[in-house]
């Protein structure tokens, strides 16, 4: 497999839309298919404390942290990425384009404010709570609007969401 043929996608959108979960579901049927593939919550790059507050500066580590597990992944063979993670700004896309070594087609997942909610009320805890605050104002702001390539509804079950993803890229 050369790096020619790699692609990936990035699942965007608010928190609750259902990124991780289409990824999860999306990483499972290219397993079946045999389809040679990463799934990355790219969250996980970012969960630490450093008590550095600049700005900017969770996105700067998840870059570095994601160049070096994409490299690793990539000697591996795999040749299909699906990443998760809310993208706010131009300068976020412009830059996690940047650390790729392959094209990657932004995907941003949407779903109504009180769907949300719904599927965060069993996570009462205060971070789920500031989330759901924080989702409200990025729908009532755009945030991150007109950044992605393709927009989907989250809407029905999650199957037909990620089936109609991968066959909206060419990976089925």
């Amino acid at each position: 497999m050369s790096e020619g043929n790699v692609q990936g996608v990035l699942l965007t959108g608010i928190f609750g839309v259902g990124k991780s979960t289409v990824a999860a579901e999306m990483a499972e049927m290219l397993e079946e298919r045999q389809v040679r593939y990463a799934a990355l919550d790219m969250d996980w790059l970012t969960w630490a404390y450093s008590a550095d507050h600049d700005e900017g500066a969770e996105h700067r580590m998840m870059l570095i942290n994601l160049s070096s597990v994409v490299a690793n992944y990539l000697a591996a063979g795999i040749e299909r990425f699906i990443l998760a993670r809310t993208i706010r700004t131009q300068g976020e896309m412009v830059s996690l384009r940047g650390a790729l070594p392959f094209p990657l087609t932004s995907v941003r997942l949407t779903c109504p404010l009180p769907e949300i909610r719904r599927r965060a009320s069993s996570d009462v805890t205060t971070a789920r709570q500031a989330d759901l605050r924080e989702a409200a104002d990025m729908i009532a702001s755009a945030e991150g609007d007109g950044l992605e390539d393709l927009s989907i509804a989250n809407e029905g079950p999650i199957a037909t969401v990620a089936s109609h993803i991968l066959d909206r890229l060419g990976w089925l």
